[in-house]
């Protein structure tokens, strides 16, 4: 009698949670977290829902956007005070237009988080910005710092390979962060806005992540968890749940995210497990 064939086991897929941002503020929605204690009350309630990682920017006194090792420190403090190993904690390089790369790789160094988000477009814009870009990676690289590329276009996904190819990031893969979308006004994504970044001819990363615009977040990265690829949510990007309701907290957005993976067969990742898989990708 012939056995019959299992089905593999489908990889868990780790949610992430981007809780604030650096443009949005309380004026924009009462419950968005801006100080460490926010952070931290925000880090629990999200992992509660679902998430293995907090993606965090942090703010100055007038609550514009900050890169500050000291600010960083705090914010990360709380948060592992709140939840200990129990999430990734993952700071921001971004500019948001205020910082120049060279203060961006700065406060990287300063701060030597646990992971590190990077826009590829900010801190390598130019042929001439490269060798300065390598010799970070490398410092990156001997301080076991997780980084991951934000690519907010299919080009970039091509260009990062170039520079993986060239050795200007000196690892076999790196993970990736897909922006389905820009902050643009009325900026709303959609879940075939993923497709061009997976399609014949791409670069394929070993583990590849989707944030999304508006209130069609749930259903973009749905489609992301489907298909192989891990999730982001939260304020930064998108305020509402998928009926259009104002979502009350970030764990909202979470807790839907979660709800419909599961419902679709697929099993949740723990931080533990985001570590492994991102040391796997980096080694």
């Amino acid at each position: 009698m012939q056995a019959e064939a299992t089905e593999a086991e489908p990889t868990p897929v780790s949610i992430a949670v981007a809780p604030n941002g650096g443009r949005r503020t309380k004026a924009d929605h009462p419950a968005l977290p801006m100080t460490p204690d926010e952070l931290a009350r925000t880090a629990s309630e999200c992992l509660a829902a679902g998430a293995c990682m907090i993606h965090i920017h942090v703010r100055n006194d007038e609550g514009r956007h900050l890169l500050d090792a000291d600010a960083y420190r705090q914010a990360s403090a709380a948060i592992r005070q709140a939840v200990g190993e129990r999430l990734v904690v993952q700071i921001t390089s971004e500019t948001m237009g205020f910082y120049r790369p060279e203060e961006q790789m700065a406060v990287v160094r300063e701060t030597n988080p646990e992971a590190v988000s990077l826009a590829l477009r900010e801190l390598v814009p130019d042929e001439a910005s490269e060798p300065a870009f390598a010799e970070f990676m490398r410092w990156i690289q001997r301080e076991r710092i997780a980084p991951q590329f934000i690519l907010y276009a299919p080009e970039e996904a091509i260009r990062l390979a170039a520079l993986l190819k060239r050795g200007v990031v000196p690892f076999d893969s790196v993970p990736v962060l897909y922006a389905l979308g820009r902050y643009t006004v009325a900026q709303t994504s959609s879940p075939s806005d993923l497709l061009p970044y997976i399609g014949p001819g791409m670069p394929a990363f070993p583990h590849w992540m989707v944030c999304a615009f508006g209130r069609r977040e749930a259903a973009c990265v749905t489609a992301a968890g489907l298909l192989g690829g891990h999730v982001r949510v939260g304020f930064e990007n998108n305020l509402d749940l998928p009926d259009g309701a104002r979502a009350e907290t970030n764990a909202d957005l979470v807790d839907r995210a979660a709800q419909a993976l599961r419902t679709c067969g697929m099993r949740l990742a723990d931080a533990d497990m985001l570590r492994q898989a991102w040391k796997s990708c980096l080694s």
